[in-house]
């Protein structure tokens, strides 16, 4: 039997991708540098868990477990990133994301799963949690961008709002979330959509996901596009009427969170792991903050953003 083997572009994990060729078939080695847990039997069993609901992700092959190693299906090159960032009309194609969301929400995890020996109990997002997240725009991106700031008496002055925030998030973690659900993270086979990077989920906030998805930092979508897909996701979801309102509190509230973790994500993958590719997202990336932070939720926060950090300065910064 013929092998052949080649590396493929890869993710902003610690993991790496080779494609290998075995006369006409073809499969992917996912191999892992650190946190083998994580990427390596985690991702198996969300991607086991989503195929037993229908929903397409990579399958096992081969457990090489112990080799840092696994084998999985290969899905192919085209990313639904690739099919839409050029298309006109996008918004017949985001809603079938949308639904896909809804899908992965109708999941019911157990209490815990088992593979390669491992038991695997899946948390729950937390205040801790949420701070965790954000703490990363403090520690990362103002670090690298504000070194003359009192960072410490910064952080301490913002994380309280950011507390009192949190706090107002209304709809309670019940539900399956991705947690890094977005464009790039979707691959077009002929099967259909299928679902990659799996790794990270959790049991979330029903709008985590569709945030992650609506203010995608990778592609600029028109506000007219954003709230179409925001008023299919509560026409599909079947909330009550009188839940509006708070669906779009959780959704900006996520979204700032998200994205402040998200400028704090990209230093840190161009400081420590020399991924620089990344830095061209930060400017629209503090446009989606600004774009969700005009809901009255934010006052204060607006108010302590502009008394403490060189905001103008921050916008346009470059590394």
């Amino acid at each position: 039997m013929n092998y052949k083997l080649k590396k493929i572009s890869g993710d902003a994990s610690f993991r790496e991708f080779y494609r290998v060729k075995k006369n006409n078939k073809t499969s992917i080695i996912v191999f892992a540098r650190k946190e083998q847990y994580k990427n390596l039997i985690v991702y198996s069993v969300v991607n086991k868990i989503l195929n037993s609901h229908n929903i397409l992700s990579p399958k096992l092959l081969k457990d090489y477990y112990k080799d840092n190693m696994i084998e999985i299906t290969d899905l192919g090159d085209k990313s639904f990133y690739d099919y839409i960032k050029n298309k006109k009309n996008k918004l017949k194609d985001y809603k079938k994301l949308i639904e896909l969301i809804i899908k992965l929400q109708k999941i019911k995890l157990k209490n815990q799963y088992y593979f390669s020996g491992k038991k695997i109990k899946f948390a729950k997002y937390s205040l801790k949690y949420l701070h965790k997240e954000s703490d990363l725009f403090f520690d990362w991106y103002l670090k690298h961008f504000s070194k003359n700031l009192r960072l410490g008496k910064i952080k301490k002055i913002l994380k309280i709002e950011l507390n009192n925030i949190y706090k107002k998030l209304y709809f309670k973690n019940n539900y399956f979330t991705h947690r890094d659900f977005h464009a790039s993270n979707i691959m077009m086979t002929k099967k259909g959509l299928s679902l990659i990077d799996n790794q990270d989920a959790i049991i979330g906030n029903p709008l985590y996901d569709v945030a992650s998805l609506i203010d995608d930092v990778r592609i600029k979508m028109s506000k007219n596009l954003q709230d179409n897909l925001f008023k299919h996701y509560i026409q599909k979801s079947k909330f009550r009427a009188r839940d509006q309102s708070y669906l779009k509190n959780d959704f900006d509230i996520l979204s700032v969170q998200k994205n402040l973790k998200i400028l704090g994500i990209f230093v840190r993958l161009y400081k420590r792991d020399r991924k620089p590719n990344y830095l061209k997202y930060l400017p629209y990336t503090w446009a989606l903050i600004e774009r969700r932070m005009k809901n009255p939720i934010f006052n204060k926060l607006n108010i302590l953003f502009k008394k403490n950090l060189p905001l103008k300065k921050l916008k346009k910064a470059k590394i």
